[in-house]
């Protein structure tokens, strides 16, 4: 722990009552070289109250408290759509050391080379050391600017450990983060749930584009219900052209121009992608024998359209260790994962067997059809940041693109769907 940190500590008072009114200082002098850092405070719904300092936006904001026990990528984590309206609780000490990297330095697909979407998705960061000076080669901003511009709270000093021991016993909570010089329990009352709106529909592009791979061997229809760059990059770098497309685009319209459909990751509630659910059940029933790869959130719609249900977990699978078991082979991987919810294994359609499952909480983390080229994670085999153990799901994808395009019979072409005059990066 850092003099800053243990000096801060001492200098809060114990976590707090929620009846209690809080009167704090108004400011902390870090160094004679630093700006001066309002108090912030950050309070559990039906919980603990926390005193820090705030280093982001200067704004206060409600949501679902999360954690991730996740060492590195800060960025990548906070630009993932799948967190989506939630306060990210990092578990890792130390946070904001390297600094921040472009957010619009491109690759040579032109996608985001550093970012997992073009702007920061959750709504706040709580850490309990926050690194005042930065040092990496690919940095050109610090954490707290990123999140002043960004417009997202940031709080520090907060025991984190403390914090995390509670969002694990009670489970994933919704939250507040105030900044300024007093608190007061009884005008912070309201407490907004992301969990009872569409976030899918906030993060989709709101219109179709197309990113065309070098090598042009398969063309893939991707639904974006939040999809991560490098999801885009994993399919691309590996020869399929993309068009990715709203995540209630009627996609059982097209499917057939297609080589296969990939489902992507995205925030909340399942259930709310009620148009999805039904495009992907048409879209199986019409084309039995297309290639459907679905993550995250895409696993968790390709099984409400086969008949399985879902369920919230307690808190969540939030990390880049998570060991996975391959149940086809017996093999144990570690993967990144980022969900709130997952797939009753009890409920999956005869058709389905369980492909993993978690070893840590023995959660459903995908299925495979018995007889068709589908399959799901909800882990991300991607992984950016995290391991790559289960990146050789992509490969499995395309060998079944493949097939499909060998038994085809045809050579689809993306001209048909006039991608040419499709933007070439998503719309937002």
């Amino acid at each position: 722990m850092s003099f800053f940190t243990k000096s801060l500590l001492r200098t809060l008072p114990k976590v707090t009552s929620i009846s209690n009114r809080l009167t704090i200082k108004n400011t902390i002098r870090l160094s004679s070289s630093t700006k001066l850092l309002d108090r912030a405070t950050l309070t559990i719904r039906d919980g603990p109250v926390f005193s820090g300092y705030s280093f982001g936006a200067d704004k206060n904001i409600s949501g679902e408290a999360v954690f991730t026990t996740s060492l590195v990528g800060y960025p990548e984590s906070m630009t993932d759509p799948s967190y989506k309206g939630q306060i990210i609780v990092f578990t890792q000490p130390l946070i904001g050391n390297y600094g921040v990297p472009s957010g619009t330095a491109k690759d040579e697909f032109n996608l985001l080379k550093y970012f997992e979407s073009p702007h920061i998705q959750c709504i706040g960061i709580v850490v309990s050391d926050y690194a005042m000076k930065y040092s990496h080669w690919t940095a050109v901003e610090s954490l707290s600017q990123w999140c002043k511009r960004e417009g997202v709270a940031a709080i520090t000093g907060v025991d984190t450990r403390e914090l995390v021991s509670f969002l694990r016993e009670q489970g994933s909570s919704l939250a507040r983060l105030s900044i300024g010089e007093t608190y007061d329990a009884d005008e912070d009352a309201a407490f907004d749930d992301p969990g009872s709106v569409n976030l899918v529909h906030k993060v989709t592009t709101k219109a179709p584009f197309h990113v065309p791979s070098p090598k042009n061997d398969y063309h893939v229809a991707v639904i974006d219900c939040g999809v991560k760059e490098n999801i885009l990059r994993s399919l691309v770098s590996r020869g399929a052209s993309i068009t990715v497309l709203p995540y209630n685009y009627p996609i059982q319209n097209i499917a057939n121009k297609f080589d296969g459909v990939f489902i992507s990751n995205g925030p909340g509630d399942p259930t709310h992608c009620s148009s999805t659910v039904e495009n992907l059940k048409e879209t199986m029933e019409q084309n039995p024998n297309l290639p459907i790869f679905g993550i995250c959130l895409g696993h968790q719609l390709l099984a409400l359209a086969s008949g399985a249900k879902t369920i919230k977990l307690k808190y969540g699978n939030r990390a880049h260790n998570i060991p996975a078991l391959d149940l086809t082979t017996g093999k144990c991987h570690i993967t990144s994962q980022n969900h709130g919810y997952a797939v009753d294994a009890k409920t999956l359609h005869p058709d389905f067997k369980e492909y993993f499952i978690n070893l840590n909480d023995l959660s459903n983390e995908g299925m495979i059809h018995k007889s068709k080229p589908i399959f799901s994670t909800q882990f991300h085999p991607e992984a950016k940041g995290g391991p790559l153990d289960s990146s050789y799901l992509f490969d499995k994808y395309f060998d079944l693109l493949a097939e499909y395009k060998t038994k085809n019979g045809k050579n689809l072409n993306a001209d048909e769907l006039l991608v040419d005059i499709l933007p070439k990066e998503r719309v937002i």
